[in-house]
């Protein structure tokens, strides 16, 4: 992996007591595999893997779709998401109003957003429509809400199913909330942006500034106390871990935050301060505090973080391989003694 340097909607309970009731119809006719293949239900695994990383980038049709032939990861939450109302059944009803129900990827995050972040100042049912009214209509948060799904489903192996990331993991909560926060930013709605990060912040504990630009396949892993400045960019492809802070030095103002290149791993509480730009496929180790640039495709640790080895994947974000050989620890060792 590494070669060493010389150096070193609405909410549930506003539903109506007839959505409520209403439980699936599972025994649905059996498809033949060539058939379920064609309608897109195998196309998850095959298709979306492959743009996520970059690879290639299928655009999205006017209609929303991610495919021609239809939305494959949608298909799969659906599907995911029947298979599990079989195995529990007291879930049937959170399931058909948080995915079946809805007609779209967009509509289903909508609704489980707001049900998140609702709270008795800011309804549910007036969130469903601000998660709507943008999601909808902006084709760029359509692409990256389905590859930020595909980053989570390959690179974390706590998330089971495109299903479980939409409906319990915090990190792609929080990170679909702030992309339409951003939105509402870049629109001149700045109040209801900066009250939109408030509520993530509380609920998720995750703090994006509302400015700041994130590009597409993130993943926050468990996103427990991210904090990412107001300037801060972060490209395509990039894994941040828990804890992870890309901050200011000060009081100063413009552009004061990082810049993120492209397919970067971030371990677990690294903090990262100033306008500094950390390369293409850096690999940040855990607990470090990075105050100076960092080359592309270079591994840094320490405080202050000084560059230990190179990496040899492009993007090591897709892998998630933190470790080093026996040899790399061992040079490090002695290196520092």
């Amino acid at each position: 992996m590494t070669c060493l340097s010389d150096g070193s909607c609405c909410c549930a309970s506003l539903l109506s007591e007839e959505v409520m009731s209403r439980r699936l119809s599972l025994k649905e006719p059996e498809q033949s595999a060539s058939a379920a293949a064609s309608n897109g239900f195998f196309l998850a695994e095959k298709v979306f893997p492959v743009y996520a990383m970059g690879i290639s980038r299928p655009e999205l049709g006017q209609g929303g779709s991610a495919l021609d032939s239809g939305d494959p990861i949608w298909e799969a939450v659906r599907e995911d998401a029947k298979l599990e109302a079989e195995k529990e059944p007291i879930l049937s009803s959170f399931l058909y109003a948080s995915v079946l129900s809805h007609d779209c990827l967009e509509q289903a995050l909508g609704f489980v957003l707001a049900n998140r972040l609702h709270n008795p100042t800011l309804l549910a049912t007036q969130l469903v429509d601000i998660f709507n009214n943008v999601m909808m209509h902006d084709e760029g948060i359509k692409r990256s809400i389905r590859l930020d799904v595909q980053a989570f489903k390959d690179r974390d192996p706590a998330c089971l199913s495109y299903s479980s990331a939409l409906l319990y993991l915090k990190g792609y909560h929080s990170l679909q909330s702030y992309r339409v926060a951003h939105a509402l930013w870049n629109q001149g709605r700045k109040v209801l942006a900066l009250a939109l990060q408030s509520r993530i912040s509380e609920v998720f504990g995750v703090d994006i500034h509302p400015a700041a630009k994130i590009g597409e396949g993130i993943l926050l892993d468990h996103g427990t106390g991210v904090v990412i400045g107001e300037t801060a960019v972060i490209g395509d492809r990039v894994s941040l871990m828990q804890g992870v802070t890309l901050g200011g030095t000060g009081n100063e103002v413009g552009d004061r935050h990082p810049k993120v290149g492209a397919g970067a791993l971030i371990g677990a509480s690294a903090t990262i301060l100033g306008n500094i730009r950390i390369g293409k496929g850096a690999m940040i180790a855990a607990g470090s505090v990075v105050l100076k640039h960092i080359p592309s495709h270079s591994m840094v640790a320490g405080i202050p973080a000084k560059v230990i080895g190179y990496v040899d994947e492009q993007d090591p974000s897709l892998t998630m391989n933190h470790d080093a050989s026996r040899d790399f620890l061992e040079q490090i060792a002695l290196n520092s003694g």
